[in-house]
Formats: C-alpha cells, sequence, structure tokens
C-alpha cells in the first residue's frame, strides 16, 4: 500500500524506503535469547554479590560498634574498680589512724593518771 504523490520530493521516498525497511519483522538473530539470559544472570548475580557486600558492611559496622562500646564499659568497670580500691584503702588507713590515735589517747590518760597519783 504505496501512497506515492506524485509532487512528493525525492528524500520522502527514500525515507520511507528506509522506514520499510526497519519495520520489517525479521527473525531473532541466533544467540540472542542466550546473551539475554546471560546478561540477566549477570545482573542478578552483581546484585546479589552488592546486597551481600552492603549486608557484610552492615555487620562490620555492628560489630565495630559493639567492640567500641564494650571497651567504654570495660573502662567505666575499671575505673569503678580503682575508685573501691581506693576507698576501701582511705578507710583502712582511717581504721588504722583511729587505732593509733586511741592508743595515744590511753598513754596520755594512764600518764596523767600517774602524774596525778605522785
Amino acid at each position: 500500500m504505496d501512497f506515492e504523490w506524485p509532487d512528493q520530493p525525492e528524500e520522502f521516498n527514500e525515507f520511507e524506503r528506509e522506514l520499510k525497511q526497519a519495520m520489517e519483522r525479521r527473525p531473532a538473530p541466533p544467540g540472542l535469547k542466550r546473551g539475554i539470559m546471560q546478561k540477566r544472570s549477570a545482573r542478578s548475580t552483581e546484585r546479589h554479590h552488592t546486597t551481600m557486600i552492603w549486608w557484610q558492611r552492615l555487620a562490620a559496622s555492628l560489630l565495630i560498634a559493639g567492640v567500641i562500646a564494650g571497651g567504654f564499659g570495660w573502662r567505666q568497670m575499671e575505673e569503678r574498680r580503682r575508685g573501691e580500691e581506693a576507698k576501701q584503702q582511705v578507710l583502712t588507713a582511717l581504721r588504722i589512724t583511729n587505732q593509733v590515735l586511741n592508743n595515744m589517747n590511753r598513754k596520755l590518760v594512764e600518764h596523767d593518771r600517774s602524774d596525778n597519783g605522785k
């Protein structure tokens, strides 16, 4: 069904011929389906790989955050332990000082009694 007009320029006739050739039904080239399926498989594998990498990065980030939090917790616990140890040392020193002062007071009282008794 050609609609050629007598006053139609040659450029339009050539364009129409090229258009018909482009629109003409042709069989698919051999291996096209295989190529498409391979590309699809490659994309799927790449997506799976990318997803796995993101999960690994997330896991590594959580692990690092856990290690850092554990380190801070350990440090805080260690400081608390040192503080308790220092507190015990101060209390021990105060008990020793208290005993020494009590002994000193007892000796002073005994000394005063012995001086008053003379």
